[in-house]
């Protein structure tokens, strides 16, 4: 139910752009309104979001770890599963970055049965949420590289090349994209995922299909106005670049089919700083993943701590020996002999 939750509302959006501009004429507002608003409240939601992360202090190294933290010199360590230096926990937030490591290192359960017949749960590697997360995350940022051709003029060189290379299987006209192609199977698994298994589907609410439902229907509205509709290149990029240098105009002659890819964009573009997708910019924020895990080679002093006078043993006892000794508590000085020493 939660996933045709998140089905329907992004079937309403699409809706709605196919009507509001086909139906009613509303090109100005679904083709320069929203999108500036759209673009406005990315930006200042995303840095307001990094920015309350950022000031929020982390007194202690709550570092994730998996592996052996560093102690005596003969007993090795696992210097990126467990860094103790700024080295080493740059290069495990590169390799979790770049190659989603901690997602490589995924493990599902099983329950299964021991040799001599009592039940056994197993822990088997799990390499399909991580291939799948691979291809939809480079897919889709080399998508939205090459869109950048939209807003440039000249197209730089880097772009242009990475277009050719896309298209280098020459499939159709226009040709296809690999990433295009990959980009869909990459969603299609991580939403599959969701609804085929039991476990992971009990977790799911609304929010876990939205954002896949969303991105899914950028994807195949863009390759139905590319392969299908075939809307005018032209004219979507004169429009591109008249948003861009802020001189927007209405587009012309361009298919309804656009505006509804470009609605959906633009609600992506709303929605993600309020989601979790905005594992973008948390994970280079995150203190799991960028303190190293020293607390047994430094001490680190909490800054929340109020500064207070240390109050030694001896300097107690001074206060309440009497007390101490009406109580029969022992005490390390008798009254007589902390008498002869004052």
């Amino acid at each position: 139910m939660n996933a045709f939750y998140g089905l329907f509302l992004v079937c309403a959006l699409a809706l709605v752009a196919l009507m509001g501009v086909g139906g009613a004429g509303l090109t100005g507002l679904f083709g320069i309104v929203i999108p500036y608003a759209a673009v406005a409240i990315f930006v200042l939601g995303f840095a307001w979001k990094v920015y309350g992360w950022a000031k929020s202090p982390v007194p202690f190294r709550i570092p994730t770890t998996g592996g052996q933290q560093k102690t005596l010199d003969w007993i090795p360590y696992a210097r990126y599963d467990n860094p103790v230096n700024s080295r080493d926990t740059v290069v495990r937030m590169i390799l979790e970055v770049l190659c989603f490591r901690s997602l490589f290192r995924n493990t599902s359960a099983k329950l299964g049965t021991a040799p001599d017949g009592t039940p056994q749960v197993g822990y088997f590697s799990e390499k399909w949420l991580w291939l799948g997360a691979i291809l939809f995350h480079y897919s889709f940022f080399l998508i939205l590289f090459r869109h950048m051709r939209f807003f440039t003029s000249p197209v730089p060189f880097i772009i242009q090349q990475v277009d050719f290379f896309d298209s280098i299987l020459q499939i159709g006209a226009p040709t296809m994209y690999i990433t295009d192609l990959l980009f869909v199977v990459g969603i299609l698994w991580l939403l599959a995922r969701r609804l085929i298994y039991p476990q992971i589907r009990y977790i799911s609410a609304p929010a876990d299909y939205f954002p896949l439902f969303l991105i899914l229907g950028i994807a195949l509205s863009g390759i139905y106005m590319r392969h299908i509709d075939k809307v005018d290149v032209i004219a979507v990029k004169d429009f591109a670049m008249s948003l861009v240098m802020f001189a927007p105009k209405v587009p012309q002659n361009v298919a309804p089919s656009f505006f509804v890819h470009f609605f959906l964009v633009c609600t992506l573009l709303i929605y993600f700083p309020f989601s979790k997708l905005m594992h973008l910019g948390g994970v280079f924020l995150s203190p799991t993943r960028n303190l190293p895990n020293d607390t047994r080679i430094r001490h680190h002093v909490n800054p929340w701590n109020p500064h207070l006078k240390p109050h030694s043993y001896e300097a107690y006892e001074d206060d309440f020996r009497e007390l101490m000794v009406e109580a029969g508590l022992p005490v390390v000085k008798q009254p007589e002999e902390a008498g002869a020493e004052e």
